[in-house]
């Protein structure tokens, strides 16, 4: 055994371990399958913009802690996300507001907006949502629903909204203010200088290979460390023995545009189901310190997941809990390995909770 700890990817979950590990005085090896540390949060500078490669990555936080952790690592600025819904041709601020209330009926007060989403509400009549598509309308009234969530949300899972679980539309805040801060966190910014200069930090001094896999070279790998912290798709850890968990993928597209300012919002969502893609982020407008005469924006397409693409999201429904509960029941008995982050636990896990949850495995352990 040459280290006590193999991480088996360069994420934020992996990086924060091995940092903590190699404070602590242990022998760490970090192994990523890509060319680059950082996982989904890796951001690289194309035109003098730093460039979030796997989507838009804002951090938010309430938690002291945890702001206070992450910030020993770099600086953030004062990024506030607002995003823009786009439908058709007609935009509407995100998160739901008095300013989408606004545009929707021309109302004015939060009393009027009230009543307005209430008569939706009572015209609906559903007393027990059974599917998404019900519990938005008898959260939000049928307008609402139709313009700014059913599209999105169909292209985002794969599924027509009748046949997705009703928790997933909970995420979703709906406020009575004009305030379009998506958020309600005390703590909110994008780090300046972008998040892999957060993860080269954490890594720093501890070995890194690149362009490793770890199931391409498991035999030799499984043997050289005490422990394995993997970050990767617990199904596949263990060969699929009970069968494929459910992911979504996402497809990229990203384009230098020989403007300054394409669209004047960092995250514009595409909320019709005939757009294909969710959204475009235009990276400029996350920090305030650009001089670049161009602009970058991504388009983002959510796909189906099969072997051999990225494994982005987890599909949190009853079957794939029901099986996940499976793998997991291996896990706990394993004395080798310590499953983390959203794969490994097959788990949708903000930045925040990802530290928190790093945090409280590298106490215990």
């Amino acid at each position: 055994m040459k280290y006590d700890y193999l991480i088996v990817g360069s994420g934020l979950f992996g990086a924060i371990f091995a940092y903590e590990a190699k404070k602590r005085g242990k022998k760490v090896l970090v192994i990523e399958k890509r060319n680059h540390i950082g996982g989904n949060i890796y951001t690289e500078e194309i035109e003098g913009i730093r460039v979030h490669k796997y989507g838009a990555h804002i951090f938010h936080t309430s938690n002291k802690e945890v702001w206070d952790y992450i910030n020993q690592f770099a600086e953030f600025n004062r990024y506030t996300n607002s995003p823009v819904a786009r439908y058709k041709n007609e935009l509407y601020n995100m998160p739901f507001n008095m300013n989408t209330f606004h545009e929707l009926w021309g109302v004015i007060t939060p009393k009027e907006a009230k009543q307005k989403i209430e008569e939706e509400k009572q015209e609906a009549n559903i007393k027990e949502p059974k599917n998404l598509e019900e519990q938005a309308i008898s959260l939000v009234g049928k307008t609402i629903y139709e313009k700014l969530v059913k599209g999105y949300t169909e292209k985002q899972w794969g599924k027509k909204a009748t046949e997705l679980p009703n928790f997933i539309i909970k995420r979703l805040p709906v406020r009575f203010t004009y305030d379009n801060n998506y958020f309600n966190d005390k703590y909110q910014g994008i780090p300046i200088g972008g998040y892999t200069k957060i993860i080269e930090k954490m890594l720093d001094g501890i070995e890194v290979r690149l362009n490793c896999d770890f199931f391409e070279h498991r035999n030799e790998l499984e043997n050289i460390a005490e422990k394995i912290i993997f970050t990767g798709p617990i199904d596949k850890y263990y060969d699929y023995k009970y069968g494929e968990l459910e992911y979504r993928s996402l497809r990229f597209e990203t384009e230098i545009l020989d403007e300054e300012n394409y669209q004047g919002n960092a995250v514009v969502n595409y909320t019709e189901f005939d757009v294909p893609y969710t959204r475009i982020i235009e990276h400029k407008h996350f920090e305030f310190d650009t001089e670049s005469k161009k602009t970058v924006i991504t388009k983002e397409y959510p796909i189906k997941w099969e072997k051999g693409k990225e494994e982005y999201y987890p599909v949190n429904d009853e079957k794939n809990s029901i099986l996940y509960s499976k793998y997991k029941a291996l896990a706990d008995n394993d004395k080798k390995v310590v499953f983390g982050g959203r794969l490994g636990e097959y788990k949708y896990y903000d930045m925040d909770k990802v530290i928190e949850e790093a945090l409280r495995r590298t106490k215990k352990l």
